[in-house]
């Protein structure tokens, strides 16, 4: 209360602070470095997870998933794993100075920061799993997966939210099909629950051929 009746006061001595904002669609250095690099961070968590979920429902169908294609395959994983961190964190801080030069200030904790900053935490989650032994195959391939869902909720939904200078393209149409497509990966995502006895594949199994 004390806090709002403070802000309350502010803003009737000082009246409406908020400035145009500057169109930053008018820097094409800022546009072209920012824009290729994050997006390119974003499809390769996509990638990573896409490999992840392959790698889940050919292991729980098909016994042909030996040891070495498995590991081949969470190699790959966590290689474009590794790709993503890299350029979704370069990508996040030039939007940060895109976002000094053109509004003044560098982090705003606007919608769609937050969503850069998720997804670059979760692809160092899954690295870190990874490295401190957290988690084997089974949890790669799911940490990886819901990495979709991470970044679908990241660059599509924080638009439909109609909050923050990123919201654009509005749709309660669009976002129920986001939400559902979510939805449908993040119940993917709990196959790496399943017991390890009903896997088909032998490498998942722990038999050795």
């Amino acid at each position: 209360v004390l806090v709002l009746l403070w802000a309350w006061s502010v803003s009737v001595n000082d009246g409406d602070t908020m400035t145009v904002l500057v169109a930053v669609l008018d820097t094409q250095f800022w546009l072209s470095t920012h824009v290729i690099c994050i997006s390119l961070g974003y499809v390769a968590t996509i990638v990573a997870g896409l490999l992840g979920l392959f790698w889940t429902g050919w292991s729980l169908v098909d016994s042909s998933m030996n040891a070495q294609v498995s590991r081949r395959f969470l190699q790959l994983v966590y290689g474009t794993t590794a790709f993503a961190l890299l350029l979704s964190f370069f990508g996040t801080v030039l939007g940060g100075l895109w976002g000094d030069d053109s509004w003044g200030r560098f982090w705003g904790w606007d919608p769609k920061e937050n969503g850069a900053l998720m997804i670059v935490l979760w692809n160092a989650v899954l690295l870190h799993a990874r490295w401190a032994g957290i988690v084997r195959d089974r949890g790669i391939a799911a940490l990886a997966t819901f990495g979709i869902v991470v970044t679908i909720w990241s660059w599509e939904c924080v638009n439909q939210l109609g909050v923050g200078l990123h919201s654009y393209g509005v749709s309660a149409s669009r976002l129920s099909i986001v939400l559902q497509v979510m939805g449908c990966l993040s119940f993917i995502t709990l196959a790496g629950l399943i017991p390890r006895r009903l896997w088909n594949s032998p490498a998942v199994r722990g038999i050795t051929k």
